[in-house]
């Protein structure tokens, strides 16, 4: 699993977002606070308190390729 901090402010930002991860077929979630949300949900992002960064839980090790594509949207990695 890899986790990384993100930050969506916009709401083009949540479509292009939610855009490039349903191209993956692993399972990721979106944590805000005690919330968590599938990160392929538009509905289920806009939800969230989008103000802070967010955690995004990624379900596989090999996420090279989709930490790329996102890296706009990444503020840290742990």
């Amino acid at each position: 699993m890899k986790s990384v901090t993100i930050k969506l402010s916009y709401a083009e930002e949540v479509k292009n977002f939610v855009n490039t991860v349903n191209r993956y077929p692993f399972e990721m979630d979106l944590r805000s606070g005690r919330h968590v949300v599938d990160a392929k949900s538009i509905l289920g992002i806009f939800s969230l308190d989008l103000s802070k960064p967010i955690a995004l839980d990624i379900y596989t090790d090999h996420c090279e390729a989709l930490l790329k594509e996102i890296g706009s949207y990444i503020v840290s990695e742990q």
